[in-house]
C-alpha cells in the first residue's frame, strides 16, 4: 500500500497563508460557543494564544473574522462575522478536494521509477517550504512610494485610506524584492521594538505612530503585553516593562499610540 499524503491546507491571500487547520477549527468553535476562552478549550489552545490567532487573522483578512459583541444578558461574546463564516465554509469545501488530488498524487508517485522514496522525498520538500516568524506584528500593506537614497531606501506602506507606514532597508535588499508602487507586502515587527505614548504632543523621532485603544492588557512581574486596536479590525502588540504600564496609567480602553522605527519594520513578499 503507497504511503498516505496527508496535506494542511492553507487559504492564501496575495500576502501569503492566514488560515490553516487549527485556525479554523478555532474560527468553528467561536461560532458554536460564541466566547473565545470556551473556544480556546474546545480545539484545544491557550487563551493567549486564541486570541494571537484571532488579531492574525483580523490582521491579514481584507475584512475582519471574528468581532465582539457587547451587552446583552450574557455580557456579550466573540462571533464570526459573515466574511469569517464565508472563509470557513470556503475552506471544507476546498479541503476536499485537496485532499482528493493528495491521493492521487501519491498513488501516480507510488506507481512511477522510484515509489514510495518519491513521495518521500515531496514530503521533505513541503516542509522545507514551510514559512515561520517571531515577529508578533504582521500588517498587511500596499507600497505607495519609494525615496530611493545613496545607502537605503525609504518605503512607504499603505495600511489603510487614513494610515501609512514607513520603513527604511538597504538599497541591496530592495532590488533583491524587487519593489514597486502598488506591490503587497508584510510588514513585520518585533513586540520588543513597538514602543508606547499616550501624550499626542509629545515630540518623538520614531517615524511610525499607531494610534488606538488598549484592548487588552496583559501584566506580568517585570513585563507587560499591550494589545493595541488600531481600527480596522487590525491590532498591534508591544511588551514593555511592568513599570512602564504603571507610569503610563495603562488600562483596557486607554488611548495610546504604538510607535516605532522604520528600521524597525522588516519587509516581507510573498510570491
Amino acid at each position: 500500500m503507497p504511503p498516505r499524503l496527508v496535506g494542511k491546507l492553507e487559504v492564501n491571500t496575495e500576502l501569503g497563508s492566514f488560515l490553516g487547520d487549527t485556525r479554523i477549527r478555532l474560527l468553528e468553535a467561536i461560532e458554536q460557543h460564541g466566547s473565545i476562552s470556551q473556544a480556546a478549550k474546545h480545539v484545544p489552545l491557550s487563551y493567549k494564544t486564541a486570541w494571537d490567532a484571532v488579531d492574525a487573522m483580523n490582521n491579514l483578512a481584507e475584512q475582519p473574522l471574528v468581532e465582539r459583541v457587547a451587552g446583552g444578558r450574557q455580557g456579550g461574546g466573540t462571533r464570526l462575522t459573515d466574511h469569517g463564516r464565508s472563509m470557513v465554509a470556503l475552506y471544507r469545501a476546498v479541503e476536499l478536494e485537496y485532499q482528493a488530488a493528495l491521493d492521487r498524487l501519491a498513488a501516480q508517485a507510488h506507481e512511477a521509477e522510484g515509489g514510495a522514496h518519491s513521495v518521500r522525498s515531496f514530503q521533505q520538500l513541503l516542509r522545507r517550504m514551510a514559512f515561520r516568524t517571531s515577529a508578533r506584528n504582521q500588517l498587511a500593506c500596499t507600497v505607495s512610494g519609494l525615496r530611493e537614497g545613496e545607502v537605503d531606501y525609504e518605503i512607504y506602506l499603505r495600511l489603510d485610506e487614513r494610515t501609512e507606514l514607513k520603513a527604511v532597508i538597504t538599497r541591496e535588499s530592495a532590488q533583491t524584492l524587487g519593489l514597486a508602487i502598488g506591490m503587497q507586502v508584510l510588514a513585520l515587527i518585533k513586540s520588543s521594538s513597538v514602543l508606547l505614548m499616550t501624550d499626542p504632543d509629545q515630540r518623538i523621532s520614531a517615524d511610525n505612530q499607531l494610534w488606538g485603544t488598549v484592548a487588552r492588557l496583559h501584566e506580568g512581574p517585570v513585563n507587560s503585553e499591550v494589545k493595541i486596536d488600531i481600527g480596522g479590525g487590525r491590532t498591534v502588540i508591544a511588551v514593555i516593562t511592568h513599570d512602564s504600564v504603571q507610569h503610563l496609567g495603562l488600562a483596557e480602553g486607554s488611548t495610546v499610540a504604538a510607535v516605532f522605527q522604520a528600521s524597525n519594520v522588516i519587509l516581507l513578499v510573498l510570491g
